[in-house]
């Protein structure tokens, strides 16, 4: 069988950042979601995720990379979705995220160099601009788009998370054999 490369291009240094990775952390509308928030008349508040996102987020899981998630909304359905993908850093309601991410970091013993966080609006950028690898999806805030190191090639709920967690996969070995368990 012949190799199984990536489906769009990544820099070598973007490369070199992802190969260090423990932790990737997630914002959730814009990121794992298209950012639209629909509301019911009852004040329920529902969101659209990607499923092909999940699978790349329990693949990576599978790889031995953490995965969390810090947003500044609260919602059950991000407490369901988490769960269903085995997610168990969650912090909701962090309108301010720094602390929360170094409170994350400590928790974990993790170093800076060894996180990505992945944001679409400016109050991601303080986190962005500290991760060891700063992701914007395509459809980021342009200032977002700027800071960071690399940007995924498709947009916000619509295939970003998968594009990250394969990057990291193949940057660390383990994206040929994560996909191969589906050729064999």
């Amino acid at each position: 069988m012949g190799a199984i490369e990536l489906p769009f291009s990544v820099p070598a240094e973007v490369l070199e950042r992802a190969a260090k990775l423990k932790l990737v952390v997630f914002d959730v509308d814009g990121v794992l979601t298209d950012a639209s928030l629909f509301l019911g008349d009852d004040g329920q508040e529902y969101k659209a995720f990607n499923s092909r996102d999940g699978h790349g987020i329990k693949m990576l899981r599978r790889s031995g990379v953490e995965v969390g998630i810090i947003t500044a909304r609260t919602s059950q359905v991000v407490r369901h979705r988490a769960a269903d993908l085995g997610i168990t850093h969650v912090h909701q309601g962090a309108q301010d995220k720094l602390p929360t991410y170094r409170n994350l970091l400590a928790e974990l013993k993790l170093s800076e160099h060894e996180v990505a966080y992945v944001g679409d609006d400016v109050v991601d950028l303080p986190i962005m601009l500290r991760a060891g690898l700063a992701v914007a999806v395509q459809d980021a805030h342009a200032l977002v788009q700027k800071h960071a190191h690399w940007s995924t090639p498709s947009v916000g709920g619509r295939g970003a998370a998968r594009d990250v967690c394969e990057m990291i996969m193949f940057s660390q070995g383990n994206y040929a054999d994560q996909m191969r368990r589906f050729l064999d």
